[in-house]
């Protein structure tokens, strides 16, 4: 029986790497254990809660304050002393985290084989997203099999070079996006009550993530002076903004923007209410990666509030639109989306290049070829 190890440190992995422990849980030749090392810890257990998973080891790595590269140094650690104890024959890593490139550089270590869950993104700068960028260059070279989730994913792994097989399979975010739509649709009437403050006596609602790394600072402050104004001009459209529990983040955006009335900042919301705050937007300011996945299977204009992105198929499918960081070209972005209809009506339109909602089938299906 092969033994295979699926591991997720936060939310963004647990969330799309649940359906693939899910389908290769029905692979009765496979030994398939959940591995969370705790890097987002309290939000990864509400999303192992929502999917009804529990992981079968946690390595509780997180710390307060922990820097980057004191993470990355007891993450490899971790991992490597987990490989040597559980002699798995594959471990599987999604995305661009500390946590996915450290157990990739393990089991390299190790000699084992890796396979890459939404392989091949890149904004071709290595310090936006930082350190992801780096991380996803780094997993392809280690990997075996990268699964690619996107045509032009695939393409730009090929151009280099690596030696791991690589194959398209959409993104597993779509599999999850599904099953969580199926979930909420009959829970919309207590959803909606419970953010009955945000969503009552407004024409709209507008949702904002935006925690990036590369936006500390000006950046941050940009997009915070932009929804303020915004605000100030559309009093019938309310703005609910999540907001990251970072201090880099909390502190400047409570300050820019506490004192606007159609302004809600809220904690952070469980994986569920975040797909129901998704489904009742009128569109979606972000420099999440995810949420650009996620929004044009809702039909849900995105503006994506980063210099550069490494999702570029949503912008030439008409679903989302680079605004950067600059408060004049946010607000002039967002005002044309809002009064304009036509430029409206056509993003929600637009067919999601992500993926059809069956990604992790498609990966067990390729993994049988090579693990049976």
């Amino acid at each position: 029986m092969k033994k295979i190890l699926i591991i997720a440190g936060t939310r963004p992995e647990a969330i799309k790497l649940i359906p693939v422990y899910k389908e290769f849980r029905k692979v009765r030749a496979w030994s398939t254990l959940l591995i969370s090392t705790g890097q987002h810890e309290q939000m990864l257990q509400s999303v192992f809660g929502f999917f009804e998973v529990t992981p079968d080891l946690n390595l509780q790595i997180m710390t307060k304050n922990q820097k980057l590269e004191q993470l990355t140094a007891t993450l490899l650690e971790k991992c490597a002393s987990l490989f040597d104890q559980l002699q798995p024959d594959l471990i599987v890593v999604q995305g661009d985290t500390t946590t996915a490139m450290a157990a990739a550089l393990a089991g390299y270590y190790k000699k084992i084989k890796i396979a890459h869950i939404e392989a091949g993104l890149r904004s071709f700068d290595i310090h936006a997203p930082f350190p992801e960028e780096a991380n996803r260059r780094f997993i392809s070279v280690l990997a075996d099999f990268n699964f690619a989730p996107t045509h032009l994913a695939a393409r730009t792994i090929r151009n280099e070079r690596v030696q791991g097989k690589t194959f398209v399979v959409g993104n597993t975010v779509i599999d999850s996006l599904f099953i969580a739509q199926n979930r909420i649709r009959g829970r919309s009437p207590v959803l909606r009550k419970q953010f009955s403050l945000q969503l009552n006596g407004f024409k709209k609602m507008i949702l904002i993530t935006g925690h990036r790394r590369e936006n500390f600072g000006e950046g941050l402050k940009q997009i915070c002076e932009a929804i303020r104004i915004l605000a100030e001009r559309h009093q019938d459209i309310s703005f609910i903004y999540p907001v990251h529990l970072n201090p880099n983040v909390i502190e400047p955006v409570q300050k820019a923007l506490q004192k606007n009335k159609n302004v809600f900042l809220i904690d952070p919301v469980p994986y569920d209410q975040m797909v129901f705050l998704m489904m009742e937007s009128y569109l979606i300011l972000t420099d999440s990666g995810g949420i650009q996945e996620e929004a044009p299977s809702l039909g849900k204009p995105v503006i994506i509030m980063r210099s550069k992105t490494e999702r570029p198929e949503g912008i030439k499918a008409g679903c989302s639109i680079l605004a950067g960081t600059s408060k004049t070209k946010i607000i002039q972005i967002v005002t044309t989306v809002i009064e304009n209809k036509t430029v409206y009506a056509k993003m929600t339109k637009s067919v999601n290049p992500y993926g059809q909602g069956d990604s992790a089938q498609k990966i067990s299906r390729i993994l049988k070829k090579y693990l049976l």
